[in-house]
């Protein structure tokens, strides 16, 4: 059976969760820890989400976020992917750190926000890991108490529902999150027992997201449906791409080939590398070269501007 397309519209909020591959830890030093904040807090200023709640634990990752206009799968895939990159390098290691794609369930803001955010706070109690959610340093427990002061963790949406004034809203949501201990695992969090396994909230709810998600284009560009459109817009031939060498003209064709399936398509530089049989690090090399010199080239501004709009095309078709 087909997998069903993400669900996107402005303002939605998800239950983000990423799983180190094959159960094994996605964090081995707090280095890795404070590159993985830096790179949310990055993304965030790229593509203006907010994250009202996270815990890191050793082998996995909880988010509760909020999109914008950019679509969470462009956001994960980035922030995956140049983590990924980190640990690589650091570690000295190879090949996939997380297991496959990330989960994502759609949550209902009016409802369940706050519950989400206890859920996750929580989550290393569940764990048997630490008595109170103070007493853990990797969620955003402490910044919520005014303990920590965490720039880019948005508190205030779920803090103001509490009370108007700080002090008062932080005692509330902390007798709130204590109160939420008794509730162990709570599998509608994880899609499970929904009627949608992407959807958890009221039917009313369930049913205007669908009906809202119909006119969103959700279907973007796999790897060869990018590749064909990137070398017909330079009228080159697909298998140009693998051939051997490094001349100027197809050191550009693989740059934006790489640019297009980083930004606009559902594939990876990771699936990228692996059907050019080139490092998905100098693919990245290159995507962020071409960015820089496309800010004082206006051919090149024109070429990404016009390939963006046949990328966008394609999705809105295929809706």
């Amino acid at each position: 059976m087909a997998r069903k397309p993400r669900i996107h519209y402005p303002g939605a909020v998800y239950h983000v969760m990423l799983r180190g591959n094959g159960g094994a830890d996605v964090f081995f030093a707090d280095a890795d820890r404070y590159r993985f904040f830096l790179l949310l807090q990055q993304g965030i200023e790229r593509f203006g989400f907010r994250v009202h709640a996270y815990c890191l634990m050793s082998n996995h990752i909880h988010l509760a976020l909020q999109v914008g206009k950019i679509p969470l799968s462009r956001i994960m895939q980035n922030l995956s992917f140049r983590y990924t990159q980190w640990i690589n390098w650091r570690t000295k290691r190879h090949g996939h750190l997380f297991q496959g794609r990330y989960k994502a369930v759609l949550v209902e803001e009016d409802e369940y926000l706050l519950q989400l955010v206890a859920y996750l706070h929580l989550n290393p109690l569940r764990a048997g890991m630490v008595e109170s959610p103070a007493d853990y340093r990797w969620s955003g427990h402490r910044a919520y108490m005014g303990q920590e002061q965490i720039p880019w963790l948005s508190c205030d949406a779920v803090l103001s529902r509490f009370a108007k004034k700080i002090k008062p809203a932080r005692r509330l949501f902390t007798e709130f999150v204590l109160s939420q201990k008794g509730l162990g695992h709570r599998k509608e969090f994880h899609g499970a027992g929904c009627k949608d396994a992407r959807i958890f909230g009221e039917d009313s709810f369930l049913n205007e997201v669908l009906q809202q998600a119909e006119e969103v284009p959700l279907q973007r560009s796999d790897l060869g449906e990018t590749l064909k459109l990137v070398s017909g817009y330079f009228n080159r031939d697909v298998g140009e791409l693998r051939l051997p060498g490094q001349s100027q003209n197809l050191s550009k064709l693989r740059a934006f080939a790489a640019w297009a399936v980083l930004d606009y398509s559902d594939a990876t530089l990771a699936d990228l590398g692996r059907w050019l049989d080139r490092d998905s690090s100098s693919l990245s090399s290159a995507v962020r070269r071409l960015r820089e010199k496309a800010k004082s080239d206006d051919q090149l501004r024109s070429d990404m501007n016009a390939l963006k709009e046949q990328l966008a095309k394609f999705a809105a078709l295929q809706a």
